[in-house]
């Protein structure tokens, strides 16, 4: 990934964000993506168990790629890669 598809891209970045209202805001965005579009969180740890609650509500439905692991800052892109089949909340 480039330079400028980085800094277009939104970005959350939940080291500002209360821990127990994390979840929360990122599912928000989430739950907003539009097939084929995407979003970087950004950390202060890996977000692995994210990963996996992820994985669990939406199987297939999203991607998720390391952009930058540590060892101070995680960046993670999430991407939506279907519209249609999801009976979740996605809007599917």
């Amino acid at each position: 990934m480039s330079e400028s598809e980085v800094v277009s891209q939104p970005q959350l970045d939940v080291r500002a964000i209360p821990p127990m209202e994390r979840h929360a805001q990122i599912f928000g965005m989430v739950h907003a993506l539009a097939e084929g579009q995407s979003f970087v969180i950004v950390n202060n740890h890996d977000p692995r168990p994210l990963r996996y609650q992820m994985e669990a509500r939406y199987p297939g439905l999203f991607d998720w790629e390391y952009l930058q692991q540590g060892p101070d800052i995680w960046r993670v892109e999430i991407k939506r890669l279907q519209s249609s089949g999801c009976d979740c909340c996605c809007g599917g």
